[in-house]
């Protein structure tokens, strides 16, 4: 291993055994910078490590950060060890730095963590069929399960108001008046979009403010691609990627499922023809997260629907409100990328809004049993 390797000094503040043989960059993800380090031990085999540099300009106290994966992974871990059966929605576990911390400061600056490497095992960006749909569902389900006794004020809220999607609208109307990067004349119809559903924005935050949601421990980022696949069965292995967990509602969660899982298209797909909403696909969600879900109350059952709307034209309130900016928050890899996603995300909140009867009718049925 070179010398200069900029992993070899982060490696070697955590309490890992043998000798860095190579790393390697892993490109997906939008916020922090995560490399695999393979290490060759005294007896030939060779492990993986994941290490993840926390994105200092998004989160802002990634100490705060590192508290509550270890309150959660520990939570979890202890939880299902008990009840000595696996439950699914499992958690990475953390390799503590030989400090005793579970995270470390580089020399460039920036805190580092480090998980142990799932092996056999895979993330998919785009659902493929109703087994991965069911068993992603499934796994985000019992995760809410495992963490439904965690007490709310032991959970920092690391990023405030992340998923008050009114305040998500209120920021872009007021970006979209400064028009900092002159991008704006090259929007409207988007912005248009988004103005003609200011009705919709603050609904589940009513909710919540009213007593008929529940505040809960949640994920925050529940992309099907935050799930560990096996490869041999497509069985869920562990839910990954907690920076984002907070107090939040479940149906943040079960929102952003859907609306990762029902489209075959990419998140960032420029031909809108290619954006689908499959009824088949939010079926087995819906299916998946019930069956984990034990807590759901029948307001939150209710919702699950409107979640995937909602959350679909905040995530793509983002997308917009980033691209006004000049990109500053999501990594971008190409001139319009911000706003390419933003188009894909209000194409899909139009396909729910014509698919919702039949999505209700599903979910009323599943209810009903």
């Amino acid at each position: 291993m070179e010398k200069d390797n900029p992993i070899q000094d982060v490696v070697s503040q955590f309490a890992i055994s043998g000798e860095l043989i190579g790393s390697e960059v892993i490109e997906s993800g939008h916020i922090n910078a995560t490399y695999i380090a393979s290490f060759q031990k005294r007896d030939g085999r060779v492990e993986r490590y994941i290490l993840q540099r926390i994105n200092g300009d998004v989160f802002l106290d990634p100490p705060a950060v590192m508290r509550n994966v270890e309150m959660v992974t520990r939570h979890i871990n202890e939880k299902v060890m008990r009840m000595k059966r696996d439950q699914g929605g499992q958690t990475l576990n953390l390799y503590p730095a030989r400090s005793g911390q579970f995270y470390i400061t580089g020399k460039g600056g920036g805190l580092w963590r480090c998980y142990n490497f799932i092996e056999g095992c895979k993330t998919y960006d785009i659902v493929e069929n109703t087994r991965q749909a069911y068993q992603a569902a499934h796994a985000f389900g019992s995760f809410q399960d495992l963490v439904a006794d965690i007490a709310l004020d032991e959970i920092h809220e690391t990023i405030p108001d992340f998923h008050h999607t009114p305040k998500r609208f209120q920021r872009l109307m007021e970006v979209a008046e400064q028009d900092s990067h002159g991008r704006r004349v090259d929007v409207q119809p988007e912005l248009d979009f988004v103005k003609e559903r200011e009705g919709i924005v603050s609904k589940l935050i009513d909710l919540k403010e009213a007593g008929m949601l529940p505040e809960r421990v949640t994920h925050n980022d529940t992309k099907i691609n935050n799930v560990m696949m096996d490869i041999a069965t497509d069985e869920a292995v562990c839910v990954i990627d907690l920076d984002t967990v907070m107090p939040g509602l479940s149906l943040y969660d079960f929102g952003d499922l859907v609306r990762t899982a029902v489209s075959p298209a990419a998140e960032d797909e420029r031909d809108l023809s290619k954006v689908e909403m499959r009824m088949p696909m939010f079926e087995a969600l819906a299916q998946g997260y019930v069956d984990a879900c034990s807590c759901l109350s029948d307001m939150e059952i209710k919702h699950l629907v409107f979640s995937g709307k909602l959350i679909s034209l905040e995530i793509g309130m983002r997308f917009l409100t980033d691209h006004l900016e000049g990109d500053v928050y999501f990594k971008t890899h190409r001139e319009g990328h911000n706003l390419d996603r933003a188009r894909t995300q209000f194409k899909l909140v139009e396909l729910i809004e014509a698919a919702e009867p039949e999505m209700e009718r599903f979910v009323q049925k599943l209810v009903k049993g």
